[in-house]
């Protein structure tokens, strides 16, 4: 299993974190964009998930991301090409901004 090394868990923020385990709660977003956004790649994702959540939070997130089969951005389906949804414009400091 994939574990974040201490220099990698050390150099996020707290709301860093926070974006990350909400970024791999949403079903739409793959592991492929919280890797170009964070440098974590999926194995990292899975450790760091795990360290933070509750063990029940954790298998039911895991039995989730391996349901939802596009996580991976190559087997998303045509048309979902986006990290984000089409309503949200910009993202500054983990804040949608305003509409």
């Amino acid at each position: 299993m994939g574990k974040v090394t201490k220099q990698k868990y050390k150099a996020l923020t707290p709301n860093e974190i926070d974006r990350i385990i909400e970024m791999a709660w949403e079903d739409r977003t793959p592991f492929d964009a919280i890797e170009f956004q964070f440098g974590l790649k999926e194995q990292e994702v899975i450790g760091l998930m795990r360290r933070e959540l509750k063990l029940s939070s954790w298998k039911r997130w895991r039995e989730r991301a391996v349901k939802v089969s596009h996580k991976h951005a190559k087997k998303q389906p045509q048309g979902m090409e986006r990290f984000k949804c089409k309503m949200q414009r910009q993202i500054s400091f983990n804040k949608i901004s305003k509409r």
